[in-house]
């Protein structure tokens, strides 16, 4: 096993000296990268973000942002990584390097004051400049005007997404600049070095066995030898995106004798569509689940754009955020509501549990010690009526007050089967069991809706905190069903 190291702005580092806990920003600040800032230091800010080569949907490499502060550096172990100084290009020694498309777009039009906040919104940019499926567009040009098919509020004429930075946050100098920045870059050269890499596949897994004093970070190169490790130490600490657990090192200083990574196992990482089911493997960040499924669940496309911001998701995993057994985590209601279950595994096989079985209590499951998840499956068909609404404080990049998935069977203008998920109302995600009940049968009417609305607001054991009170957690249970009645029978206008 060869000593860990991570290839930054072209140029190959070891890890060592840093322990295993060291994130990723910390080791780039300490060798003198300091264009990468914390703010927050738990992935809500974006002042930290860096690109990394990832395993591409419609090429083979992918410029992927992500939170550094939120991941070991020994998890980029024999992975390439691009900050924002990296970027600028050098044409000959001893010259001034060549600003970025990205970087000179932000210069001219104003988009950096304080200039915090600034390298981290580049590297965020700089990713969906590269995204392929968006350089599909930008033949119209950086000059293109407003109004045209691919341009609204959040999407630029130049097919840039405005979403890519909802992750970053600015305090001085105000988004309109920043936004014409990213609406007027136009598409990559033929020329450009980090636009040719997506050519090429991106660095293969290797196995990693970090060791410092009495800590480890371990990443097998198989299932099989996972498993076995978790078997000896059920202890341990495993992690996929790490955004969970880095704001645990960070904000609580919590360590562990050992962690171990999955995101990169083979295993974990397949998502294939049979006939009577969807299979979406554990250690799939979000963003590649969204981008592969490509809007087939419809349900999970009206998730994905509410869960966190794009740089939490391109770390986020569902297996990490199942894993944790949070009652107010964002994709277990929508699971719930699509009937999922999970495949378990450990060292002596798999096994499948409904998710609706799987939560036993707060932050508690049915997963046994050395046991995880594998992979989450959805049945087909879906329902035909499908809606998630999320109630938090700001639109996006934000934790749920209140979330309620709904899929429902409405046929003959009767509602033949209901499933309803809830988050933030009790100690576990639960299903709305009395609401489905008094669905089910009866005709989608204003009738039907106002008295299931009011079971639904009695449902769960919601409690009063800093974010909601229970009467306003169960005032918008009830809220949401009316909603959801209102947009399934608006009439269409002629």
């Amino acid at each position: 096993m060869t000593a860990a190291r991570i290839t930054v702005n072209g140029k190959e580092a070891p890890i060592a000296p840093a322990a295993p806990h060291t994130t990723v920003l910390d080791f780039l600040r300490e060798r003198g990268l300091t264009g990468t800032k914390e703010g927050c230091a738990e992935g809500e800010c974006g002042a930290c973000s860096i690109l990394v080569a990832r395993p591409g949907v419609n090429k083979p490499t992918d410029w992927v942002p992500v939170n550094a502060c939120l991941v070991p550096v020994a998890a980029l172990d024999g992975q390439e990584v691009v900050t924002s100084e990296g970027l600028a290009t050098v044409e000959a020694p001893g010259t001034p390097p060549v600003l970025h498309p990205v970087q000179e777009e932000m210069a001219v039009r104003g988009g950096s004051q304080c200039g915090y906040c600034t390298p981290g919104f580049i590297c965020s940019m700089a990713g969906e400049y590269y995204r392929p499926d968006r350089c599909a567009h930008a033949e119209q040009g950086p000059d293109a005007a407003e109004g045209t098919d691919n341009a609204d509020a959040e999407h630029g004429p130049n097919g840039f997404d405005l979403h890519a930075l909802s992750g970053n946050l600015c305090r001085c100098t105000g988004y309109r600049p920043i936004r014409d920045a990213a609406f007027a870059v136009g598409a990559p050269t033929d020329e450009d070095p980090l636009a040719r890499r997506r050519d090429q596949a991106p660095p293969a897994p290797v196995a990693t066995e970090y060791r410092q004093d009495d800590s480890a970070f371990v990443r097998k190169g198989t299932l099989a030898e996972t498993l076995r490790l978790l078997r000896e130490r059920p202890d341990a600490v495993v992690v996929a995106g790490s955004t969970d657990w880095g704001v645990e090192v960070n904000i609580r200083a919590r360590r562990a004798d050992c962690v171990v990574a999955v995101d990169r196992l083979p295993e974990l990482r397949e998502l294939r569509v049979e006939s009577d089911h969807v299979e979406i493997g554990a250690a799939l960040t979000l963003t590649e689940i969204e981008r592969r499924l490509d809007g087939t669940v419809p349900l999970l496309a009206q998730l994905f754009p509410q869960f966190a911001s794009r740089l939490i998701r391109n770390g986020a995993t569902l297996g990490g955020n199942l894993g944790t057994g949070s009652p107010i985590g964002d994709s277990p209601p929508v699971l719930l509501a699509l009937e999922a279950s999970l495949v378990l595994a450990d060292a002596d096989g798999e096994r499948e549990v409904p998710l609706a079985e799987y939560f036993t209590g707060y932050r508690q499951s049915v997963r046994r010690p050395g046991e995880l998840i594998r992979a989450v499956r959805l049945p087909l068909p879906q329902a035909p009526v499908t809606a998630f609404h999320k109630i938090a404080k700001r639109r996006f990049d934000d934790i749920s007050s209140v979330a309620v998935a709904f899929a429902l069977d409405v046929e003959g203008g009767t509602v033949r089967k209901a499933r309803i998920g809830l988050g933030g109302v009790a100690a576990t995600p639960v299903r709305a069991l009395a609401t489905e009940a008094a669905l089910e049968g009866r005709p989608w009417t204003t009738e039907t809706a106002e008295a299931a609305a009011e079971v639904l607001r009695g449902e769960g054991t919601p409690m009063s905190d800093h974010r909601a009170s229970a009467g306003y957690r169960a005032a918008m249970l009830g809220q949401s069903l009316l909603k959801l009645y209102a947009q399934t029978t608006e009439a269409v206008p002629s």
